[in-house]
Order: C-alpha cells, then structure tokens, then sequence
C-alpha cells in the first residue's frame, strides 16, 4: 500500500480524496495554487504544497509543477480527481516514467476512451449498440453531408476530442449541416486544440444514463449500476439520481454487460464510466466512456454502499477489486444536486465571492460534500461548483421530500446558488413523475 499520496487537484475533491487516505492511513500531500491558500482541504493534509499563482495553466494544470511537488512531497502516486488532468493521458505517462502511480487508468486507455472516434470504433468491436453515424472523423462538408443524408436528419456534429457540450452543433437540414459543421470545428480547435468532428444521429428527447465500472489489474471488472444524469443545461449535469425512474431489470442488466465488455476491450483499469443514451423505447446507445472519477460518484455510493475512492487507491496499489459483481446490490433511492455559485435567474451567471454565513443541511439521509465554510471566498478563477447535496431514502418520493428539507436548510449569505432553482424543479410535476429528458431544463426553466 501507498505511503503517501500526491492529491493533484482543489476543492470539494480534493477533500474527499484526502478523508479517503486518511480512512486508509495514508499520508497526503495537498497542492494548491495562490487563490486557494485558505482551502479547506489543506487544513488536514499532511503537507501542502503552492505550485503557482491563481491561472490553472499556472498551477493544477502545469505538469512540471505537480511533479516537482511529488518530488518534494516524496509520493508514491497521484490521484488526479475530476476535471483537470484527470483524463490527460501525458501526464499518466509523466507519472509513469517519473515512477509514480497515476492513481486512474492507464495512458493508453485514457488515449482510447478519451478520443470518442477511436471510443466508438472500440465499443463495436465490444457489440456495444451505437448511434448510427459516420465511421470516423469527417474531413469535409460534402462527407458531413453525405453522411447526413443517409443516416437521416436531425443529426449532431461532435468533436472527437473533449467534453462538456463544446464543439457540439444539431443540424436539422443542409444550410445548417454546413454551418454547424464548421462553427463545432472552429470551438473544438479553440477548447481543445482539435478541431476533429464526427456526425451522429441526433436521438430526440432522449434520457442520460451512465454506467459506473470499476476494474482492478488483474481482469476483474465490475459495474455498480447506473446514474440518471439527464438534468443538463448546455451538456452540464446539474441533477443525478439512481436508480434510473424508467429503466427496466433487463435494460439495466444489458447495459451493465455492454460496460462490462468495452472496459475489458479497453484493458481498462481503476473507475471510469460509460455514457448512453436512451431513447423512448429504452433502446441504449453508447455516447463516451469517462476516464475518471464522476462528479456524481457520491450517487453510486450511497445505492451500492461503496467507497468508490477508496477502491480507486486500492487497484492502484495492486490489490483486487474487494467486492464481486454478484456483491452489488442496488438499495433505496439516491439524488445528487450540484450547488454551484450562480445565479439562475441571470442566465447563470458566476457569483464569486465571501461566504458571510453558512449552514449546512443535514438530517437522515442528507450526505454533504464541501469544500465551503463560513468566511470562505468563492474564487473566480475555477469552476463555480460550491458543494454536492447527496440524498438517499428508501424510495424515490421520499427523496424528494428529504431533497426539498435540506435545500431550505442550506444557508450560503453572500453568494448566489443554484439551490433555488433545484427547490423549483422538485416541484415540477413530470419530474416527480420521473418523466424527463435532456432537454428539461432548458425546456422549462431556461432563463426568458
């Protein structure tokens, strides 16, 4: 087992990572950039390192820095988090060569899961279903035309590389085929420095639900059941829950055997998770594989009674997986909403900013994960996300009720959350009936 661990991120993450070593007896090293100086997490690391001023590009995204604080921190390994480097399969190299232990999976699966043609290709190989679409990457608009017209519109561009809804264009005829063709490129080259597009056909009104895995070094995978992550505005989750309301047992269990195969084509190692859509007929259809931790792993946890953290530094260290896939058993109703430092209401705009009083909701079932505290200041410089609220109750209505009591206990004076705006969708009657889509929150409660 690790010694010491090198936590490679900030903020609600990092916290946690550093309770999941300290649970496990292992020491941690905390870096932080200048803005985070008074970070919550730092207080009960066992060393903590600044490794530059507030820009990421300065601090948690540049590699020299995180590995000369490795070196000095004296680590073993690296648990990159979420977001950041966690999915940059150079810096697993980095740490590989420098002899570290890139707590996540390997370069080459990274580079694989990360590419969403190369992604695509392997999930076929792997019998998982596919959006019909092009084979690769489209060079050109006559190609994207092509492709469009065989497969039939509405279709949607994508960038082969990156996440998050950027590079991301729905066509509906030609004129805007070409257009969004080359407007998802031009956004792909600026996020990401690949301007690589495929086209898809664009599943109307579907449902977002991804399949958590977790596989160790010597071949054993295991899937801990699904998440509904289909509360988005612009791709970005916002709301989670498991079980899916909609799905079925045999649903359920191909879904899981299809994220079973394409981990294992994949040689994939450590969490990760594997994107579908569903449709209106609960026809599944594979988007992506996520090559790290999920923001919404808490969600898992709770149905599955798990420690996905703690499993992730345990296959990292070489040891099995500690449970079989016959172990997992789904039990209650979880939801997560993410708290972010926004304002609804003006088109969610950051709110930065100090933290003049604070109460966290707590209670049976509530779990909160936080990296805030009275006195804190939000800083502008990183994503606006403040905290996760976790609810987990036997069935799903009481969920919702447990949801509503602790988002009127929160208490946040001095900045704007999102916590009013989820109080507004627990009242909205097709979400209580569980009938939603990805298209939901901008279909109702998208700024006018």
């Amino acid at each position: 087992m690790f010694h010491r661990i090198l936590i490679a991120n900030r903020g609600e993450i990092a916290l946690r990572i550093l309770r999941a070593c300290k649970d496990l007896g292992i020491e941690s090293v905390a870096v932080y950039s200048e803005a985070d100086k008074d970070s919550l997490h730092l207080r009960y690391a066992d060393e903590t390192i600044c490794i530059g001023p507030a820009a990421s590009s300065e601090s948690y995204l540049n590699i020299p820095r995180l590995i000369a604080a490795a070196e000095i921190g004296d680590v073993e390994a690296i648990h990159p988090g979420y977001g950041f480097l966690s999915e940059n399969e150079h810096f697993a190299e980095v740490c590989h060569s420098c002899n570290i232990k890139f707590i996540g999976p390997s370069a080459t699966a990274i580079a694989q899961c990360g590419d969403k043609v190369a992604a695509k290709r392997l999930a076929k190989e792997a019998g998982v279903p596919c959006v019909p679409g092009s084979d690769g990457p489209v060079e050109n608009e006559q190609d994207a035309l092509a492709v469009a017209h065989r497969i039939g519109f509405p279709v949607l561009i994508k960038a082969a590389s990156g996440g998050g809804g950027r590079g991301m264009r729905v066509a509906h005829n030609d004129p805007s085929l070409v257009t969004g063709y080359h407007s998802a490129r031009s956004e792909a080259e600026k996020a990401f420095k690949d301007s690589t597009v495929y086209i898809e056909k664009y599943i109307e009104k579907p449902r977002h639900v991804e399949i958590q895995i977790m596989a160790d070094q010597h071949g054993n995978v295991v899937h801990l059941g699904e998440r509904d992550c289909s509360l988005q505005r612009r791709h970005q989750k916002l709301v989670e829950e498991s079980p899916c309301p909609v799905l079925d047992e045999a649903t359920r269990l191909a879904m899981g055997e299809a994220a079973i195969r394409l981990a294992k084509m994949a040689n994939y190692t450590s969490a990760g998770t594997v994107e579908f859509l569903l449709d209106k007929d609960k026809n599944f259809y594979f988007i992506e594989i996520n090559s790290r931790i999920q923001v919404e792993h808490p969600v898992t946890e709770s149905v599955t009674e798990t420690d996905l953290i703690r499993e992730m530094i345990l296959v990292a260290a070489g040891e099995k997986l500690s449970f079989r896939q016959e172990d997992i058993r789904m039990r209650g109703h979880a939801m997560e909403f993410r708290i972010n430092a926004e304002d609804p209401d003006q088109n969610f705009k950051p709110c930065p900013g100090t933290i003049k009083t604070f109460v966290a909701p707590a209670g049976p079932g509530v779990r909160w994960d936080s990296h805030i505290y009275q006195g804190y200041t939000v800083p502008p410089h990183y994503d606006s996300m403040v905290g996760k609220l976790i609810i987990h109750r036997p069935t799903r209505k009481q969920c919702i009720e447990v949801a509503r009591r602790a988002l009127q206990e929160l208490t946040t004076d001095g900045i704007t959350t999102t916590a009013g705006l989820f109080l507004r969708i627990l009242e909205h009657s097709d979400f209580a009936a569980g009938q939603v889509d990805t298209g939901f929150i901008d279909r109702y409660f998208a700024p006018r």
